[in-house]
């Protein structure tokens, strides 16, 4: 049981979320994982998007007709009021996720409630992603830079491995060479280097970036596919995914998938080579 956490600290967009849409999609279809996504972003619908289309929330009903001020809660929100009594237990968090494939992949959404609720619920985080370990053969968290600092830390520390979201820029890779002489744990194995929205015509390539940063395998990429980007706005990645699972490599989507598998196998064999030093 592992925790992947996928991180950037840059403002610029680095393609994170859909970093992770795409492999633990990839992982559940080809690999037997029982797999949880977090998303611990505020409001932030990127990771819904990919999978289900949006719908407004359930009211409760008072004696006196409809509360519209108070919905239903579930996620994050339930999760809380379940371990501030002390009765939440490991395989109760699926109660709160929702399925993308049964006994294979679900998501724990991003928080959608007001900013000063998600400051106070926040703090809950690295707990339910140790919960949650417990439970799940690969827990995936999305971090998103509204947590803090402090939070930050945390979760990078208790992490298996950390996947580091850059983009094919110079200046990004830069920063990310420069900020690896100040934290340890980004110079370690434990952390995997992935460019997300990757674009093979850039003279930035993956054998250039790699040499470049004096990394010795490969920096991971998920290369840039409009079908993946399209889907991703349609709530249709789990469909797209299992009809580009049997084309040939004449097929120009082919480099797409071929990355998409190569990334997630790094992973894979990154997480059982420091199971194995451990």
């Amino acid at each position: 049981m592992s925790v992947v956490t996928f991180w950037n600290d840059e403002k610029e967009q680095t393609g994170k979320t859909l970093n992770i849409t795409a492999i633990v999609t990839h992982m559940a279809i080809e690999h037997n994982y029982k797999i949880l996504v977090i998303s611990t972003g505020h409001k932030d619908t990127t990771l819904d998007r990919c999978f289900w289309e949006e719908k407004k929330p359930r009211k409760n009903l008072g004696l006196f007709g409809p509360n519209t001020n108070v919905a239903m809660e579930d996620g994050i929100v339930g999760l809380e009021t379940m371990m501030k009594s002390n009765r939440i237990s490991p395989e109760q968090i699926t109660n709160y996720t929702k399925i993308i494939f049964k006994d294979r992949l679900e998501i724990l959404p991003s928080f959608k409630g007001e900013k000063l609720e998600y400051d106070e619920l926040k703090s809950y985080y690295p707990e339910i992603i140790n919960l949650a370990n417990r439970y799940y053969d690969l827990v995936f968290v999305d971090l998103d830079n509204e947590l803090g600092k402090e939070l930050q830390d945390t979760i990078l520390s208790n992490s298996n491995l950390i996947v580091t979201c850059l983009s094919q820029r110079l200046a990004s890779i830069k920063a990310f060479m420069k900020k690896r002489e100040e934290i340890p744990i980004l110079k370690s194995n434990k952390n995997l280097i992935l460019i997300g929205r990757y674009d093979k015509f850039s003279k930035y390539t993956i054998k250039n970036i790699s040499r470049y940063m004096g990394e010795k395998n490969k920096v991971s990429t998920i290369p840039y596919n409009t079908l993946f980007f399209e889907a991703c706005e349609e709530a249709k990645v789990p469909d797209l995914f299992l009809r580009l699972r049997k084309i040939d490599e004449e097929d120009r989507n082919s480099i797409f998938m071929q990355e998409v598998k190569r990334t997630t196998d790094n992973i894979i064999y990154r997480l059982q080579d420091l199971a194995i030093k451990m």
